[in-house]
């Protein structure tokens, strides 16, 4: 893979540097400046980067002191990575960042990650879209200081569809939330709590939704931590008869006639 000077924004994941695509793997190898952030993204990630690429981290900085260093380093032929925690299509920030370069005339693209409720979703095996139980995944957040949610998609309305829901950004109102789930679902739905998934610290605790906020502040969980509220959690267990038509041996398709 040759690479042109450019901002290459990447999606580190979750944290666990075996979750990164190969694409942004070999981008990482040849980044000449590494833009990250440090709060969020952990070092290992960065291990096998060039011995001489500079690594800037971000947490301390505001956008206006990122940007124009991103476009000095690529004006000057550097290959740079802006490396984001997460997938960048889920609260990356990363929009008013493409803005501004396309105006400066830098080019960029976007390397995508996989996302916390994927990870989380893995590691308890299971499976978030179970026939005839559940059909759709909503990714939402409650309204905080860094970003307000539209009154229009505003959790106790989300929830009434008693989809799986995975809140990100949240557990320091855990206990609103909790109330504004309990409008629509019941007290019982299993409750994924997810905390730094992928981290060497990691914690996945599933509990009724009852207990979520309870549990939530009798681990201490602030941040990095994420909900997924959903009827099929836990449902490996139940030998349940609702299967996929797809590998049935009475469904018939275009590689397969019954």
């Amino acid at each position: 893979m040759t690479l042109k000077p450019a901002v290459y924004f990447i999606g580190a994941g979750p944290g666990d540097p075996d979750l990164l695509t190969i694409k942004a793997y070999k981008i990482l190898q040849q980044a000449d400046v590494i833009f990250y952030a440090n709060s969020l993204v952990p070092k290992q990630i960065l291990q096998r980067v060039k011995d001489n690429a500079e690594l800037i981290a971000t947490g301390n900085k505001t956008l206006e002191e990122i940007l124009p260093l991103m476009i000095d380093k690529v004006k000057a032929k550097a290959i740079v990575v802006r490396l984001h925690s997460g997938d960048l299509c889920l609260y990356s920030a990363i929009h008013e960042q493409m803005r501004c370069l396309a105006a400066a005339q830098i080019p960029f693209e976007s390397i995508p990650g996989i996302s916390a409720y994927q990870a989380a979703a893995a590691k308890i095996n299971a499976e978030l879209t179970i026939p005839e139980l559940v059909q759709t995944i909503i990714l939402t957040r409650v309204s905080g200081r860094a970003s307000s949610v539209p009154e229009k998609e505003e959790l106790a309305s989300i929830a009434a569809h008693q989809a799986s829901l995975c809140l990100y950004l949240s557990a320091r109102h855990v206990v609103e939330s909790q109330q504004k789930l309990l409008q629509h679902y019941p007290s019982d739905t299993p409750v994924a709590i997810c905390y730094r998934v992928g981290w060497k610290d990691e914690k996945i605790l599933i509990v009724p939704l009852a207990k979520m906020a309870v549990t939530t502040q009798e681990h201490k969980l602030i941040r990095t931590t994420m909900y997924i509220i959903s009827p099929a959690l836990n449902y490996l267990d139940r030998c349940p008869a609702n299967r996929s038509r797809l590998y049935h041996p009475d469904h018939s398709h275009l590689f397969r006639n019954s």
